[in-house]
């Protein structure tokens, strides 16, 4: 069997291939004094001293904790490492795998118990404007009562209230020099509030959901299904080169979660996503779309599909202008006390999308071919196939098929596909990049959208939202999901990639990321197991 120099987990073989670190070894002492102290008492009154840490000799371990190190299937994302007393905690206990819920919070409730109930709203605001700014923050991003929530949104930021109901109905504006800007006093705790589910709809809408209260970002498309109401904004001016497009839900179909949302409004955020890729691309070819100033139906959709397919069958690919997608959704938002963001950047359930171009000048003058985080797994389809003479994809499924666990556990699950339908599996991937990651392919060799039919299509949109619901019903509250596409026209095998990252609370990035060594504290059977008892919850 050919092997490969490639570092990944996967073989020609079909199966995964992992290393076991079982250390033992010597540490010379070096220190020069004892500095010995008490550190406490046990529960009998002895005292407990820190004589452990000041060992007389050269320290000698036997046998400590064996770690697993699987390189990723995917060479540029580094390895996973996996302790096996961590890991093993869980073996016969998945359920451990999950977060608390939130819990109830209110601080009216606790101002009711330290100066009784009879405060009236501008008492209680009083007290809330005394508050530290990190407390009010902290409250802003966790509390559950709408109460807390309206007394802060009115202490940072003007509103204008409708004359019948009273309820707020937009923000005040002040003109300067060079534009019109909303009075917000506090913009830190004004776009943490506005992030928190609990704040009342009727706040939401006036403060941030509004078409037009977050800036002039053209609104280019819509998707209108019964209650799924949706609108693609477009961002000129954006990190993304070229500009970049995002599904956003509208202002009267609002979902801050993942369990408000509904079949219908993923089919639509990805509708859009679908529709502004193919139209891009008919542009470029030349194509007629099939209407404007509405939006396109599935079968235009899937007809306009062919027409670009057919159209590049006799084109070099590379004189397409932009010959790559760009999808990704960041679900969820935090906002340390400090002021320190930890994760996205905009309220309401949304996706981002756009295209890389193909080539740019260079500084030189020379062609320079833009990033696209697709590129990098081409790079290992074709130096695995050069290498091994097999298919890279053909085999990681394979070996995802015929998985055997790494604690050689014969009696518990060694499956690692959560999801599966006649196109697509969702799975844990062997290896890792967070802790709960999961990851989507297609069944088929497509590796990018366009090479999707309808089909395929609702499989991937059911697929994403599978994922979300799934990782959100074990107490993920942000996730960050990505895709990997084949370059389009490209002649490879490389299968289309989604990978869904959660952030959890006991693991934020740190200097062993930034090596691209994960650090896991369970095996991927077990949360594969972990995820699919959590199916019965939406089926």
């Amino acid at each position: 069997m050919k092997t490969t120099s490639l570092r990944t987990c996967v073989t020609p073989a079909g199966c995964f291939r992992y290393g076991i670190h079982r250390p033992h070894f010597a540490v010379t002492n070096l220190r020069h004094g004892d500095y010995l102290a008490c550190l406490g008492q046990d529960e009998d009154g002895l005292p407990i001293d820190n004589r452990r840490n000041f060992p007389p000799a050269t320290v000698q371990e036997a046998e400590a904790d064996w770690i697993y190190e699987i390189a990723n299937p995917f060479p540029f994302r580094g390895a996973t490492f996996i302790c096996r007393s961590w890991a093993e905690a869980k073996c016969d206990h998945p359920e451990r795998i999950a977060l608390p819920a939130q819990p109830q919070v209110s601080m009216h409730s606790v101002i009711d118990s330290w100066l009784g109930p009879g405060l009236d709203l501008e008492q209680r605001a009083a007290r809330f404007a005394e508050l530290p700014a990190p407390v009010r923050l902290a409250l802003a991003s966790h509390s559950t009562d709408p109460e807390d929530l309206v007394i802060l949104a009115t202490q940072c930021c003007r509103l204008t209230l409708d004359p019948a109901s009273g309820r707020p109905s937009g923000l005040r504006y002040r003109r300067t020099a060079s534009r019109l800007e909303p009075e917000i006093s506090d913009h830190t705790l004004f776009e943490v509030l506005v992030n928190n589910p609990h704040l009342p709809n009727h706040y939401k809408e006036a403060m941030v959901l509004k078409p037009g209260v977050q800036g002039g970002s053209e609104i280019v498309g819509e998707w209108r299904q019964h209650e799924s109401h949706i609108f693609e904004y477009l961002r000129r001016n954006s990190y993304i080169p070229w500009g970049h497009y995002a599904a956003n839900m509208a202002n009267d179909a609002i979902r801050y979660q993942v369990n408000e949302l509904a079949p219908a409004d993923m089919a639509g955020l990805r509708h859009l996503y679908y529709q502004r890729t193919f139209c891009r691309l008919a542009d470029e070819l030349g194509l007629a779309l099939p209407g404007q100033r509405r939006c396109l139906a599935s079968e235009e959709l899937e007809a306009l599909r062919l027409a670009i397919l057919d159209t590049m069958a006799v084109l070099d690919p590379a004189t397409l202008p932009f010959s790559s997608t760009l999808w990704g959704w960041n679900y969820g938002f935090d906002c340390a006390a400090n002021g320190y963001r930890l994760h996205a950047s905009h309220q309401m359930i949304h996706q981002q999308f756009s295209m890389v171009p193909e080539t740019i000048p260079s500084a030189d003058s020379t062609p320079f071919h833009p990033y696209s985080c697709g590129d990098l797994i081409h790079d290992t389809v074709t130096r695995y196939h050069a290498e091994t003479g097999s298919s890279f994809f053909s085999d990681y499924l394979a070996a995802i098929r015929t998985n055997t666990r790494m604690d050689e556990k014969s009696d518990l699950e060694a499956g690692l596909i959560v999801h599966e339908d006649d196109s697509i599996i969702l799975f844990v991937p062997k290896a890792q990049v967070s802790q709960w990651e999961l990851q989507m392919m297609p069944l088929k060799p497509i590796g990018n959208i366009l090479e999707a039919d309808a089909d395929a299509r609702r499989s991937l949109d059911t697929g994403i939202l599978t994922a979300l619901r799934l990782l959100t019903a074990l107490g993920a509250r942000m996730v960050t999901s990505i895709e990997f596409p084949k370059r389009l026209g490209a002649h490879t095998d490389q299968r289309l990639l989604y990978s869904f990252l959660p952030k959890l609370p006991f693991a934020p990035g740190a200097f062993s990321e930034a090596q691209l060594r994960f650090i896991c504290g369970h095996y991927p059977e077990d949360f594969a197991r972990a995820c699919r008892g959590k199916l019965s919850v939406y089926s």
